[in-house]
């Protein structure tokens, strides 16, 4: 007997960001697969899909978001209950994930989070993994297994360009380890000018920086504060103040991940940014939301992703042979 069968592509999606699995899978041309989950009563989860899904290549939605654990959890049985259905080929899509900030040892006896995370993934049964703006690069050797890389710089500049191509801009990163991607940025807008904020970080108090002074030169210009995630604004905060400062003419903050634990809101709010920037890679509640929030949207970075993947295209010309 011999049969060519079709590759069958499905969306799969945990319930910590439905939305943007919704809008991926409306891109794709598809709906998300109908699927039962629910917690017992001493807090378990259980996972059950509706449909048949052996031998489809399966694609398993899941922003890892407050109570960040429990999302995880989730989706690591998702992964589980796919493989033991049969499904051909699992592909985790993580938009933000979980633990990436623990990427390596600062002092002894730490843990290395991020690694244990890709293992996790590995071990239930994901043979691929789709991750956007991770926290540093080398979390892609974490996995093993193909690891796609996306990058929401594309979607972010044009945004940036279109509103602000016409000003004196500066790109300006928070800290002297993201100057490659502020030198990205730069390349985007056309060339311009780059700085960073020199800072030092106490490693026993998470979630606090000092903002020391701005090396480069920022005077009169708009500066485009780029960063991968904001979690309390704390940083990013003290750094637009930094900017303003030293002769800035305004400052617009971008980040990927829009995490806003408290008081990131308050921060931002009164901080002097005229703009913050970010895309909905994890769910921002309306109470969370405020006037000089901009929300881009991140589903069409991921379907056209999955797209490639699914078609065995490639994911590297989606951003000129960068990623």
């Amino acid at each position: 007997m011999k049969r060519t069968t079709e590759k069958n592509l499905m969306v799969f999606s945990g319930r910590a960001h439905p939305e943007l699995a919704e809008e991926v899978a409306a891109q794709l041309g598809t709906g998300l697969v109908p699927t039962s989950a629910y917690e017992f009563a001493n807090s378990e989860i259980y996972v059950r899909f509706e449909e048949s899904v052996r031998g489809c290549d399966a694609f398993v939605i899941q922003s890892h978001t407050a109570p960040i654990n429990e999302w995880i959890m989730e989706h690591l049985i998702m992964v589980d209950a796919l493989k033991r259905a049969s499904a051909k080929r699992i592909t985790v899509v993580v938009p933000f994930y979980g633990y990436a900030r623990q990427d390596k040892k600062h002092r002894g006896r730490e843990p290395i989070s991020a690694r244990l995370m890709a293992d996790l993934f590995k071990t239930a049964g994901a043979d691929r993994l789709i991750a956007v703006d991770l926290h540093t690069a080398q979390i892609q050797g974490f996995f093993d297994g193909p690891v796609d890389h996306l990058m929401a710089l594309p979607i972010l500049a044009d945004h940036v360009k279109a509103k602000y191509g016409h000003e004196k801009l500066a790109v300006v990163s928070p800290d002297a380890g993201r100057i490659k991607v502020a030198e990205q940025w730069s390349h985007r807008l056309g060339g311009a000018p780059l700085a960073f904020i020199h800072k030092t970080r106490d490693i026993l108090r998470p979630n606090e920086a000092v903002a020391n002074r701005v090396v480069g030169k920022v005077d009169g210009r708009i500066c485009v504060l780029v960063d991968d995630m904001i979690d309390t604004g704390g940083t990013i905060v003290k750094a637009a103040e930094a900017l303003m400062d030293d002769g800035a003419a305004g400052v617009v903050i971008v980040a990927t991940h829009a995490i806003l634990s408290d008081p990131a809101v308050d921060r931002l709010k009164n901080s002097p940014a005229t703009e913050v920037i970010v895309t909905n890679t994890l769910p921002i509640p309306s109470e969370r939301q405020f006037d000089k929030l901009t929300v881009m949207s991140i589903a069409p970075l991921i379907s056209r992703a999955i797209r490639e993947v699914f078609e065995d295209g490639s994911v590297t010309s989606m951003f000129d042979g960068q990623a």
